[in-house]
């Protein structure tokens, strides 16, 4: 299959990016906050993505343009606001109901595009969103929580937002740009914008020694410098379509990890309500895609 390697490599960056709010929610434990993990992880990647760019810099196809610079900072500022809400969202909410939440990126982008692009929603694609919101409620046991925050609710889906924001901006980053090119740029926007909401938090010293950078290093590797990699150079060869069906890996992978990582309970309710969201994300970005052949 042509697209079967840029497949895998969405698919690996949604497994690797659902790992991090159970990791990140674990950091808290330690001390440290929203602010520092999403600056650090952002910066720390995007200087071993610059690394690696200029040592493979020698392959001179598809140069980058000043638009094309400008477009990649704008990408990176919407996945960099993606990690802080959402992590931010873990400190006041189940890792569980945050990705959950997050997952609402789906028809987010039915949304985004009807009022930016004019492409306005058929039926079908409505009425599976429904579905979605129900198997929301059940698998976020939302009706049945001892604990829920709205701060927490709103971070998640501020985060689900600018995810939705990040995934079809990079769907439409121009193709010639070499993708090592593309994910450094992408984390530079990211920590440029992190540092420039959250400077005086970051630029605090109290936070900064050996077992701050060893989680700093770990969230960087695992839940940015990779994923980043594997979406810039995947998305846009496959199209948002099938990348938003292949990141729905992110909910099962999130909630088993918060299950083993975080102790969290997963009741019964709540898998019927998982399954109920993936079928129906598969089945409406599936339907996205289809219509788009026509």
């Amino acid at each position: 299959m042509k697209n079967l390697k840029y497949i895998f490599m969405v698919l690996l960056g949604g497994t690797m990016y659902g790992t991090m709010s159970s990791f990140v929610k674990l950091s808290y434990t330690k001390g440290f906050n929203a602010a520092e993990i999403s600056f650090w992880q952002a910066f720390i990647a995007a200087l071993l993505l610059a690394i690696y760019a200029f040592s493979t810099r020698k392959n001179i196809k598809g140069k980058l343009t000043f638009g094309n610079f400008i477009f990649l900072l704008f990408t990176g500022s919407a996945i960099g606001l993606t990690n802080f809400f959402y992590y931010e969202s873990v400190s006041y909410i189940s890792a569980s109901l945050a990705i959950v939440i997050l997952m609402q990126f789906t028809w987010f982008s039915l949304l985004l595009e009807w009022l930016i692009f004019k492409s306005k929603p058929s039926k079908p694609e409505l009425i599976t969103v429904s579905f979605i919101l129900v198997g929301t409620i059940m698998a976020g046991n939302i009706l049945g929580a001892r604990e829920f925050s709205m701060k927490g609710v709103l971070f998640a889906l501020s985060s689900s937002l600018t995810y939705t924001v990040y995934i079809i901006a990079n769907s439409r980053v121009s193709k010639s740009v070499r993708w090592q090119t593309k994910s450094m740029v992408i984390m530079m926007g990211s920590s440029l914008c992190l540092f420039s909401i959250n400077s005086e938090i970051i630029l605090s010293s109290d936070y900064l020694n050996d077992k701050f950078f060893c989680w700093a290093i770990f969230l960087a590797v695992v839940g940015t410098t990779v994923p980043t990699a594997l979406f810039a150079s995947g998305i846009s060869k496959i199209g948002v379509g099938i990348s938003s069906i292949l990141m729905t890996v992110e909910l099962p992978v999130a909630i088993i990890c918060a299950r083993i990582v975080l102790k969290e309970q997963i009741g019964s309710l709540q898998i019927v309500g998982i399954v109920i969201m993936l079928a129906s994300i598969c089945i409406m970005n599936y339907y996205k895609v289809y219509k788009s052949k026509r």
